[in-house]
Parts: structure tokens; C-alpha cells; sequence
């Protein structure tokens, strides 16, 4: 039997007496991408985090590739996280000011038990130059990177563990329209070339229509249009 890349069932997510996410539920394959659509505060941001589980959900289920995940232990996730990444909204606030690319970029490698001294730097290397970033541009830091440069790296850091799945919250809303074409045609290309599954978080109408296959419109943390 095959299973969705991603399958959430009746999602609840609450902060106190708000309920941000209200028993949502949707399917995503792989090799596709599913848009969540709606006004700031519908509950778009707080599904992409329970997905992740980084926010554990008040109640439902969520399926990565069959697996239901809300009742495991942070142990028995930790094998499955490199197979789903976040890609953040904020292009230099997801990357430390600290670190140069390059280590921001070999981070997933090294926290996953994935880094090879011999080898890791040249795969820093490869996956600088699979987002369009010459390899040179690693001994930099973010601040020394445009918007657009600094997320390409960030999706770089992302692709590092071989995810199936990305979590796209906002990804291109920080940039300007013509760099924003840029970084989507990258992902659309990254998802041909390895099947990723996309759930694609964005508030702007005219990117949804352009990107994603499917939408889900939200308000007040339901589905109002799937």
C-alpha cells in the first residue's frame, strides 16, 4: 500500500484558551506541492510547525510516509527529521550571523550523524552550487549575502540531510519580485530533480496560483476551500 508523503487528520493546535488550528485535515504526495492560503493569524504557520513537529499538535494525527508521529517520543523522531526540513521566512534570521555559510550549510550533516571530514567539505561544495551559489560564497557570512543569496543558502542547509518533505513557511515573501522568481523557479526545479514534497506556506494569492498544484484556503484555522 502506498502511503502520502504527508497525511494530517483533524489537527488541533492551541495557545491557551485560542484555538489557532481548528481540526484541519489534508494529504500531500510526494513530488508535489500543497499551498495553505490565508490572511496572517488563520493558523498557516502553526500547521507547518505541527507538521514538523516542532509544535506538538492539541489533537489529531499526522502521517510522514505512513508513520503516525504525534505519539513518538522526541527519541523516536529524531531518526525521521532529516527526511522533513523547515525552510524559514526570514532569509539571514534562520542562519546564525555567527557562522559562515559554509558551517551553517555542513550543520544537518554534522547534528545527523551525516558528516565525513573527507568528503563533507566537497558536499558543502555540490549543494552550494545545486541552489546557484558559487562554492566561494561559503566562507561568507549572511550579512555579507543579498536576501535572495541568503535563502538559497538557507535551502542549501535544508536539502543537506536528503529530506522528502519541506515545510515552507513564507519562503520568498521577504524578497523583492524579481529575486522572488528566482528562488521559485530553484525549488521548482530542486522538485523535479528529487521528487520533494512541498508544503508551501504564503499568504499571496498570485504566488499560490503560480506554484502549488493544490490549495487549501484557510481562515480562522479551518479549511474553508481545499
Amino acid at each position: 500500500m502506498t502511503h502520502p508523503l504527508l497525511d494530517v487528520r483533524d489537527l488541533v493546535v492551541r495557545y491557551g484558551p485560542v484555538t489557532a488550528v481548528d481540526r484541519l485535515s489534508f494529504t500531500l504526495d510526494a513530488g508535489e506541492t500543497l499551498a495553505l492560503n490565508g490572511p496572517s493569524g488563520c493558523g498557516k504557520s502553526s500547521t507547518a510547525l505541527a507538521a514538523l513537529q516542532l509544535r506538538r499538535p492539541d489533537g489529531g494525527e499526522v502521517r510522514f510516509e505512513g508513520r503516525e508521529l504525534t505519539s513518538l517520543t522526541e527519541r523516536e523522531l529524531r531518526p525521521l527529521r532529516p527526511r522533513m526540513q523547515p525552510v524559514f521566512q526570514d532569509p539571514y534570521g534562520s542562519l546564525s550571523p555567527r557562522h559562515r555559510i559554509r558551517d551553517a550549510v555542513a550543520e544537518p550533516l554534522k547534528l545527523h550523524g551525516m558528516w565525513d571530514r573527507t568528503d563533507g567539505p566537497a558536499r558543502v561544495a555540490e549543494l552550494l552550487d545545486r541552489v546557484g551559489l558559487d562554492p566561494s560564497y561559503g566562507d561568507r557570512r549572511p550579512h555579507e549575502l543579498s536576501g535572495g543569496q541568503c535563502q538559497r543558502a538557507g535551502i542549501a542547509r535544508a536539502l543537506a540531510s536528503g529530506p522528502r518533505l519541506l515545510v515552507l513557511d513564507e519562503p520568498v515573501s521577504a524578497l523583492d519580485a524579481s529575486v522572488r522568481a528566482g528562488v521559485l523557479n530553484l525549488l521548482a526545479d530542486l522538485q523535479d530533480e528529487l521528487g520533494l514534497g512541498y508544503l508551501f506556506i504564503c499568504h499571496d494569492r498570485a504566488v499560490v496560483r503560480h506554484f502549488a498544484v493544490r490549495v487549501v484556503e484557510m481562515r480562522e484555522g479551518r479549511a474553508v476551500r481545499a
